[in-house]
């Protein structure tokens, strides 16, 4: 009977913590949309959106490590963090993209396209023949410090040269997520 209880406690204590993990990725992803898609237009029949959504988490990889190097806070956190470094990963952003629009933030959803895949976003590229089109594509958020802190990956591709990068550490102040700093800004 005791282990039963005892079961029954920490799968609910799992799924507890992967509803708030879910909760956190879904504000993070807010912030980021919010921050990226400021400038662009509101979606209407016939005009090109020149920002797309990747629909997969980027796995972290290596250059999560020349991130923390350069970093104090994150020297301080960097066991905790690169344990979270996984190139294996397989997930997407639908469970936070339907659990920030549904019934909420129209506005901003407005002028996020449906996510895409790669294949898709460089045929509409093509499509159009236009070379301003950008792909947003957001890894999996690195939480540390007893979640207080997060580190997120934010790139954007495009089928010429012209791609760009940074890092996002995001501090948690009263239940909130709030970008602290930019990290490792790269362009080509």
């Amino acid at each position: 009977m005791k282990t039963k209880i005892a079961l029954c406690f920490f799968i609910g204590l799992f799924q507890i913590t992967a509803f708030a993990q879910e909760a956190d990725n879904a504000a993070i992803l807010k912030i980021i949309l919010t921050k990226y898609y400021k400038t662009e237009k509101v979606i209407a029949k016939g005009r090109l959106q020149l920002l797309s959504l990747y629909c997969h988490k980027a796995p972290n990889n290596e250059e999560v490590i020349e991130v923390i190097n350069g970093h104090e806070l994150l020297k301080k956190n960097a066991a905790e963090i690169k344990m979270q470094i996984s190139i294996g990963l397989n997930e997407d952003w639908s469970k936070e993209y339907n659990l920030l629009f549904d019934n909420q933030h129209q506005y901003l959803k407005s002028k996020v396209n449906d996510c895409v895949s790669l294949e898709a976003f460089q045929e509409i590229s093509k499509k159009f023949g236009e070379n301003n089109q950008r792909l947003l594509i957001i890894n999996k958020p690195i939480y540390f410090a007893k979640n207080h802190f997060a580190l997120v990956k934010v790139a954007f591709y495009r089928n010429i040269e012209h791609n760009s990068g940074r890092f996002l550490l995001l501090e948690k102040v009263n239940n909130q997520w709030i970008i602290k700093e930019y990290l490792n800004e790269w362009a080509t």
